[in-house]
């Protein structure tokens, strides 16, 4: 596999996803503990990722790369995404998931948000968005060390197996934060 290695931390790098990740990515979304994270959560099908990658990813619509374990060979363990908002490509939609169960509470999701603020300051975006689900604290807490504050409550958001929960939305205004540090 033709590794482009987007991001280098000290736990995990970022590399582009392929197409062939599809068959980790099917694993990863259909694992309950992932699942409960989305809002989309039917049975995810090979179908479904392929139709994602041409129509979103290989479209330019998303940046999607895959979260490998550094000193595990890189092993891929998990998947992160900037999706484009705004015509101009200046705002972006961030997503993550740990799939890999052996992979979580070491601390990757943390890593792969910082990484993944400095590549969306390195494309020129000024703002990410991403939205959590309040009862997801680990993620929420995640999300505000890579510089993400709340900025609106979306309450009982109804997901597609019908279960609703509140949910709150964060930005990260990439160019403020910039000036900041």
């Amino acid at each position: 596999m033709n590794e482009k290695i987007i991001k280098t931390g000290e736990q995990v790098c970022l590399r582009l996803i392929t197409s062939e990740d599809t068959e980790l990515i099917v694993k990863w979304r259909n694992n309950e503990r992932v699942r409960q994270n989305f809002v989309y959560r039917v049975p995810f099908t090979r179908e479904i990722h392929e139709n994602w990658l041409q129509t979103q990813v290989f479209a330019g619509r998303v940046v999607q790369m895959i979260i490998c374990e550094k000193n595990n060979g890189n092993r891929p363990v998990g998947s992160v995404y900037l999706k484009y908002i705004t015509e101009d490509k200046s705002e972006a939609e961030y997503g993550v998931f740990i799939g890999e169960d052996d992979a979580t509470g070491k601390g990757y999701g943390n890593e792969t948000a910082r990484l993944a603020v400095e590549y969306a300051r390195d494309l020129g975006l000024k703002r990410l968005i991403l939205r959590a689900f309040s009862y997801n604290s680990v993620a929420i807490k995640s999300y505000e060390n890579a510089g993400f504050r709340e900025y609106q409550k979306l309450p009982m958001v109804e997901c597609s197996d019908g279960i609703k929960s509140d949910m709150i939305l964060m930005e990260n205004l990439l160019q403020t934060e910039r000036a900041n540090s």
